[in-house]
């Protein structure tokens, strides 16, 4: 081997070296974007990857900043303290951002009511949603559901900063979308939200393994599920149970394999029994409840005008699933309780005289039943039958039969109800990011092991301040709105209990305010819709407190 061939092999390989570090480009995590929003009056954190000891240079508001990437190809770089404004451009290396706002950035945790979207609260909002929905200063973030027991994770890919416009606004969180719009309102002062909940989360997902440590049985349930191999097998199992449990119930569902379905069109129901909607009798055999399916029809009279058009049906809520029939055509279906059920009957489906609504119920587990006070009707227009448009109601007495009694369907895991699982995946990857705040809504799940609470949330308030280096930093817990029957004295009496807990740390933890909320619930919904006027007083207090 000569000299020159060693020569021409070195130059290749430094040829390579340089094309590996040419490729390896600055990368940023999903919350560094195009529309984001950067907090106000504090130091803005800046971070990303490149190859390591690449430079990395930043341009904003007519000033330059550099960094290096560290060994691991890690970089982090803080702004100074910025004004409120926007909208701005920024690059960093070869990647140029826009549509940046600089205004009040708030991280929203919690359970369903913190979910809850914009498209869930229409009955009630409709004209203020449809009229006042434009407010692309206000800009929003929902991450996925996500879980991870092993370490916490740095980036949550996939998501991206939406502005609030009438095409966004529907899957905006409901508290998210009043609170937002009247802080705005109040101080023109742009606002970033990050909604980082999950519908049934209990407060332990939320803590990270350290902040567990003292609660040694959340600690050790969280190891227990360390183990990938034991969820897959877990997950396997129960998509079998599951399935077999639905095959069992179609085959041995009568209203699915006679002659003339139940659901059909002039089906002879003459020999069903009656039943109230509301009435109990058909949901137990007297002591137990009666799972599986469950059928119910009921008549209903349409005149020659309104024959043909296309109509709206409400049908409450139900527990637990349903699929529903208008003269033997699908209209509908919805898989667990608390969803309205709102089902469109389209043009053409109606006819002038006798028509017939046909639904098909699901229990899975607890006792069967329609909710009370809640809307069954049919109506035509646009639905709204306080601005007069006409309406049929479906209340009172209905067909019944039963279709296919089965036992309880098998449970679900709800790994990601587990402890640490989601901080690990959904708070974890904030923590560089500068907010203003925490608001939180959750507890429903903690009802029952409400005499822990107190030292679980204040574990989590002192953790996640400690993990964003802001030991004083706001945290608004909101109150759990009033729920169940008025009867159901035990029930109301722990949720009573329960706010008190609420009260309690936000009595013993510093900077911490509690949003009255108790007064704005609804017996019969644990979703309540008025999240105008919590938006209105969690904006009030923010305003009051920073005004300060």
């Amino acid at each position: 081997m000569n000299k020159y061939w060693f020569y021409k092999v070195g130059l290749v390989v430094v040829f390579l070296c340089f094309a590996v570090v040419g490729g390896a480009k600055v990368k940023l995590p999903a919350l560094v974007s195009d529309g984001m929003v950067l907090q106000r009056g504090e130091q803005v954190n800046l971070w990303g990857t490149a190859a390591p000891g690449e430079t990395v240079n930043v341009a904003f508001l007519k000033k330059k900043y550099k960094t290096v990437a560290d060994a691991q190809g890690n970089w982090k770089l803080m702004l100074p303290a910025l004004k409120a404004g926007g909208p701005y451009t920024m690059t960093i290396n070869d990647i140029e951002l826009k549509d940046i706002l600089v205004g009040d950035v708030w991280v929203c945790s919690g359970q369903s009511n913190m979910e809850l979207p914009v498209a869930r609260v229409t009955d009630r909002f409709r004209d203020e949603i449809t009229a006042d929905s434009n407010y692309p200063m206000v800009r929003y973030i929902k991450t996925p559901l996500l879980y991870d027991f092993h370490a916490p994770q740095t980036d949550i890919p996939g998501i991206s900063w939406k502005a609030m416009t009438p095409e966004n606004v529907m899957s905006f969180s409901a508290l998210v979308y009043f609170f937002a719009k009247d802080f705005y309102q109040k101080t023109k002062v742009p606002v970033g939200v990050i909604n980082s909940s999950v519908g049934g989360s209990p407060v332990e997902a939320w803590l990270s393994e350290e902040a567990l440590r003292p609660f040694p049985s959340y600690l050790n349930e969280k190891r227990i599920y360390e183990s990938d191999d034991l969820i897959a097998s877990m997950k396997k199992e129960e998509r079998k149970k599951s399935h077999a449990w639905n095959v069992a119930l179609y085959q041995g569902d009568k209203g699915m394999h006679e002659a003339t379905p139940w659901y059909a069109d002039g089906y002879d129901d003459s020999d069903w029994q009656q039943t109230e909607l509301f009435a109990s009798g058909w949901a137990t055999n007297g002591l137990n409840p009666i799972n599986g399916s469950h059928w119910f029809r009921k008549d209903f009279q349409v005149s020659e005008q309104q024959a043909g058009e296309q109509a709206t049906l409400r049908l409450g809520c139900i527990v637990d699933a349903d699929s529903v029939y208008v003269n033997g055509t699908f209209v509908g279906t919805v898989s667990y309780q608390y969803p309205p059920r709102i089902y469109t009957i389209p043009a053409g489906l109606l006819k002038a005289g006798k028509n017939t609504v046909t639904i098909r119920l699901f229990s899975y587990g607890g006792r069967p039943h329609f909710v009370k006070e809640k809307p069954y009707k049919i109506l035509f227009g646009k639905g709204q039958p306080e601005k007069g448009e006409l309406e049929i109601s479906l209340e009172g007495n209905w067909k019944y039969r039963l279709g296919a009694p089965m036992p309880a369907a098998p449970g679900q895991t709800a790994f990601h109800y587990k402890p640490a699982g989601l901080y690990n995946a959904m708070i974890a990857p904030l923590l560089n990011y500068t907010v203003s705040g925490i608001i939180w809504y959750q507890g429903e799940s903690n009802v029952s092991r409400r005499n822990e609470y107190k030292a679980l949330l204040s574990a989590m308030i002192t953790d996640w301040r400690g993990r964003w280096n802001r030991p004083e930093m706001p945290f608004y817990i909101i109150e759990l709105a009033d729920f169940l029957s008025p009867e159901d004295k035990g029930g109301r009496a722990a949720w009573a209990e329960f706010r008190k807990v609420q009260a309690e740390v936000a009595d013993t933890n510093a900077n911490v305010t509690l949003i009255k909320n108790g007064d704005l619930g609804e017996w019969n919904d644990i979703h309540p819709l008025d999240k105008k006027t919590l938006g209105q007083r969690l904006s009030r207090a923010v305003f009051q407190q920073r005004s300060n």
